[in-house]
């Protein structure tokens, strides 16, 4: 046990943990050939350059003559997939925090920090990227050491791109970072920290050894479900996985056990033996919150199991989504899911479409709301439609964020106005490092999910970073805009939106639909309503066939019998013609702008 080290590497977006990951596999020849990034697998994560899903790997190391056990998990930037790096911090006893050399510190970075500290993490910090010609080594070292008051001895320099300074992180490892506490001899409690479905051998777990021992054939128990299994086969992490007759305390490794039921496994569960089992479950990390919901709808209603099966599957790999069935008058059947922020909506929805062949339509995103009636009782909304009646509602609170937003201070103008603009209130205002500020703000959730982090990156070209969390629910004045079609509400359109903003948004979203729904055979009315206030309308005119052309000279009445003839078709074709709404109107409202 005293040779075995596990660690994560934490960092903002874009500060290179991959690449660095990479040359620390390549160093302890884990792997022969590296052909950039080895660890990201999923052809999106390649495709994009972000990492979505923690990646675990053991790697072996001699040092002084002696053979250690790395078990490194590589975790992601993104503030949306922040709760993938909270369960990799929670199966480690140290962690890399890679901070680039060119942009300094960032808000992911301290947010990623907070958390390894409040878990008792050693922190070793790194400076990447210092091979580059804009790299500032010097004040970037500054900025850390303010951060997290280590001596500038312990900041260690290197570049993920050239390998220089690869082996000094890999002797820190050893040397500053804790070999893992724990009983061989106590009975066994194992942490899932993730999970994967495989097609032909069912559910496999990953788990850290906290006391005890696990062997192939062990009969063994999951503490929350209490369902019981045969460990059929437990193994370490390598490139592939490696199967072993036993895992000990400290070890990182695998579990296959057939297990078919995606809802057997939950991340953050103990694994213990049945004939010996422990007292209590591994204290783990917080079950996680959903910040935005949409609903999620199969575009052939036949799929709607297929869709259930395939949002189960990705759940196993993805903890943090969330779903339960729903239905729409427009839509029909499907299931209104949770997502941590956009990005990840983006990609559950890219994921449903490759991984599983599955077209979906998505809603509107929106986020939850707490409801109070006149009788003094509470519920939480995720979706408009399922507002109470306006005259049962006594008010309603919507979610504030804290968000902490890092930029040069000649950005500050602008990113005030966004900010206030969007309902925020400044809370604080910190001056880091020569001209970096921070700025704290206090911002209405709704009015974040749909465009904020686009124009926030377009007005500080890319320079600013963003990281919040929810902080409370606070009284607001909420309207209910209806959007409807010739008289009939589209309820995957319907939105909640602030009082001030209400009337400007409708008509911004009569104007688009206007131009996305394509013309009928007949007068197509979208109208924005409050209640029973009409607020907008656009009309969208027929396509009509010029039944007077063959009339060509004559008295007018012949005319006028003809067009009166068809003024009555259209009136029928009105009542019993649907209007298709396409996919692109839905998305439309994330882009009014």
């Amino acid at each position: 046990m005293n040779h075995i080290r596990n660690f994560c590497i934490i960092a903002h977006i874009d500060h290179g943990k991959s690449t660095l990951a990479d040359r620390l596999l390549e160093c302890t020849q884990t792997i022969q050939v590296v052909e950039g990034q080895m660890l990201d697998d999923m052809d999106l994560e390649k495709e994009r350059g972000i990492t979505i899903k923690s990646h675990a790997i053991q790697m072996e190391y001699n040092y002084n003559g002696d053979n250690y056990i790395l078990n490194l998990i590589d975790t992601p930037g993104h503030v949306d997939f922040s709760y993938e790096v909270s369960r990799s911090i929670a199966a480690c006893e140290g962690a890399i925090l890679v901070v680039d050399a060119t942009q300094g510190v960032q808000a992911q970075t301290i947010s990623n920090l907070y958390m390894a500290i409040d878990q008792d993490l050693e922190i070793i910090p790194v400076l990447n990227k210092i091979d580059m010609p804009s790299a500032m080594p010097d004040e970037v070292e500054d900025e850390i050491i303010e951060l997290i008051g280590c001596d500038r001895k312990d900041i260690l320099r290197a570049s993920g791109k050239t390998g220089e300074g690869v082996e000094e992180i890999l002797k820190a490892v050893v040397e500053r970072i804790p070999s893992p506490k724990g009983d061989v001899n106590a009975p066994l409690q194992a942490l899932i920290f993730d999970s994967v479905f495989n097609p032909f051998r069912g559910i496999i777990a990953y788990f850290k050894i906290e006391n005890g021992i696990i062997r192939k054939g062990d009969k063994v128990k999951f503490f929350n479900t209490g369902m019981e299994y045969d460990a059929d086969e437990v193994g370490v992490l390598k490139m592939d996985m490696l199967p072993r007759k036993e895992l000990r305390t400290g070890d990182v490794g695998y579990i296959i056990s057939g297990i078919k039921e995606s809802k057997d496994v939950k991340v953050g569960d103990t694994i213990t033996h049945v004939s010996r089992p422990c007292e209590k479950a591994i204290s783990g990390f917080q079950e996680v919150k959903p910040m935005v919901f949409a609903g999620v709808y199969p575009i052939d209603p036949s799929d709607y199991e297929n869709l259930r099966t395939s949002l189960e599957k990705l759940q196993l790999n993805d903890a943090a989504l969330t779903f339960s069935p729903e239905s729409s008058v427009a839509l029909g059947f499907g299931f209104r899911c949770g997502f941590l922020g956009l990005l990840h909506m983006e990609i559950v929805q890219e994921r449903l479409d490759r991984e599983f062949n599955m077209d979906v339509i998505t809603t509107v995103p929106n986020v939850s709301y707490m409801v109070y009636d006149k009788q003094g009782g509470a519920k939480e909304v995720h979706n408009p439609s399922g507002l109470p009646e306006i005259t049962m509602i006594d008010h309603i609170e919507e979610p504030y964020i804290k968000a902490s937003i890092i930029t040069d201070s000649s950005y500050i103008g602008p990113i005030m106005k966004l900010c206030l603009d969007k309902r925020g209130e400044l809370t604080k205002q910190d001056y880091i490092s020569g001209n970096r500020v921070e700025l704290n703000f206090m911002i209405p959730l709704g009015e974040i999910v749909i465009d904020f982090y686009d124009k926030l990156k377009s007005i500080s070209r890319g320079y600013a970073s963003f990281d919040y969390h929810v902080d409370c629910y606070r009284l607001s004045k909420l309207a209910k805009l209806d959007i409807l079609l010739n008289g009939e509400p589209v309820d995957a359109l319907s939105t909640l939106t602030h009082n001030d903003n209400a009337v400007t948004f409708g008509r911004r979203m009569c104007e688009k639909l206007k131009e996305l729904i394509p013309r009928q055979q007949f007068d197509i009315a979208i109208q924005a309503a409050i209640g029973a206030k009409i607020v907008a309308r656009e009309t969208i005119k027929c396509v009509r066939k010029d039944v007077t052309a063959k009339c060509y000279g004559g008295d007018v009445s012949r005319k006028r019998k003809l067009l009166e003839k068809q003024k009555k078709g259209k009136k029928r074709m009105k009542q019993i013609g649907n209007v298709e709404v396409p996919q692109k109107a839905f998305l439309a409202v994330l882009k009014l702008d």
